[in-house]
């Protein structure tokens, strides 16, 4: 499968694409409209905040061509704060706007209060847990993916899904729901780097490959 990524001058797209290339993708980067249009699979990265990634996708109108693509049902997989930009807003340095193609909003995980501050960014490894039952997992990203393995994550946000059902896997940090792993569809979004958590994030790579 050629799959696609979105070069939009963030960083970390040496890691995702050999991630996905190591999974058997024929990779191939992506900065203009039509190059985003013609695509099979689409992934969109995000390292850094979520106003300074949104300016950059509109400034070339990137973001529309995005918003094309995944009208057209094709499979599409955000990525840490390329996830986080499929939702309506974000208030890093914000209100900020994002792609709005599912409906909540992305906010600052809570540090809480003496004594049990937790530390926030979070970073580290996480287990996934499924909202409801891991059989929704099936013909998902995380198709094979157990409830004891762990996933990498750094971020200091987290989205909130209006729609319970958009998520497909939680973690919890110090006792925070985190959105792991969003989904609508061919729209998927993981909060996690899957192209730098091991042997695990590689199957949940090549999972999105072969389901498309």
């Amino acid at each position: 499968m050629k799959v696609t990524v979105v070069d939009y001058g963030t960083s970390n797209l040496n890691s995702v694409c050999r991630g996905l290339k190591e999974c058997g993708g024929d990779v191939k980067l992506a900065d203009d409209t039509k190059q985003i249009a013609n695509a099979e699979l689409l992934v969109l990265p995000g390292v850094g905040a979520f106003g300074d990634c949104a300016h950059r996708l509109a400034k070339n109108r990137l973001d529309e061509a995005i918003k094309g693509f995944i009208e057209s049902e094709k499979p599409f997989l955000g990525i840490c704060v390329g996830m986080q930009l499929l939702f309506d807003l974000s208030d890093e340095y914000g209100p900020r706007e994002g792609l709005s193609i599912l409906s909540g909003t992305v906010t600052k995980i809570p540090r809480g209060e003496e004594p049990d501050v937790r530390r926030v960014p979070h970073i580290g490894w996480q287990t996934l847990s499924a909202p409801s039952t891991e059989d929704n997992w099936k013909g998902t990203i995380l198709n094979g993916i157990g409830s004891e393995e762990s996933v990498y994550f750094v971020h200091s946000y987290t989205a909130w899904p209006e729609d319970e059902s958009d998520r497909l896997a939680d973690a919890y940090h110090d006792g925070s729901r985190i959105a792991a792993v969003v989904r609508r569809g061919p729209v998927t979004g993981c909060q996690f780097h899957p192209e730098k958590s091991g042997p695990v994030g590689l199957r949940i790579l090549s999972n999105f490959i072969e389901f498309a």
